[in-house]
């Protein structure tokens, strides 16, 4: 397990490939990327869900290198599972669990567009940062799967970051790197979807009311607040009717 960070030309072919085969190229380096989901947004969601559970068995949809199967250690008494659609994910999560203390997460390489799990399968759902990978329009069918594998009662929770204000550096930066990513896409085949502008609160709120969920905010205190007073970021908490 390497503790470098990717070099640029690394980054560069990573970018020019499929999302499947960047994050295979990307993964044993990943954990040492600002892509990472940070401890600190990890811990308040645990601390968040500890309130909510304790829950039995629970899913890590788009798992990656496993940071957020930590949550579901913490929460969940019985299972917790990892599925994510690359294997060079994969591979670097069960390295870093090879030597946890039992039980032991499963890992299962599968596609969240086709979750490989019987139906009413879990009680708690978590992701964190996939969601950059799913268009719009995809939002209704990947949360018509996550309810189809929790159970009646069953809890899909995920962290959203306050998007930044009009006018400011992190604002530009954002909007700068998605047009840049449809520009990709528009000149250069297979496409990397990635863009993190497409998601907002609104939306899906809206999304998952239709798909079936009764939904609350939770919001996550010591990450702080902007300047105008918003929570920098919110748990989203969306309940199987």
């Amino acid at each position: 397990m390497t503790t470098q960070r990717p070099t640029l030309p690394e980054l560069a072919r990573q970018a020019l490939s499929s999302v499947q085969r960047g994050y295979d190229l990307l993964a044993p380096k990943f954990d040492h990327t600002e892509y990472r989901t940070p401890d600190t947004v990890l811990d308040a969601t645990a601390r968040a869900l500890r309130a909510s559970g304790p829950f039995t068995d629970g899913l890590d949809l788009c798992c990656g290198t496993g940071a957020g199967v930590r949550v579901l250690r913490e929460v969940c008494t019985d299972r917790t599972v990892g599925v994510d659609f690359s294997a060079g994910m994969l591979a670097e999560a069960r390295y870093a669990y090879a030597t946890a203390a039992p039980p032991a997460p499963h890992w299962v390489r599968g596609d969240a567009h086709a979750l490989p799990f019987r139906r009413a399968t879990f009680d708690l759902v978590v992701s964190f940062g996939a969601f950059g990978h799913f268009l719009p329009a995809e939002r209704p069918h990947l949360f018509a799967q996550v309810r189809a594998v929790l159970r009646e009662g069953g809890t899909f929770a995920f962290p959203m970051a306050a998007p930044p204000r009009p006018g400011t550096a992190a604002y530009w930066a954002l909007l700068g790197f998605d047009a840049a990513m449809r520009v990709r896409n528009a000149v250069w085949r297979p496409r990397f979807v990635m863009y993190y502008r497409t998601w907002p609160l609104a939306e899906v709120h809206r999304d998952l009311l239709e798909a079936g969920f009764d939904v609350t905010l939770h919001q996550l205190p010591e990450l702080g607040h902007r300047d105008d007073g918003a929570p920098r970021c919110r748990l989203i908490l969306a309940t199987k009717r």
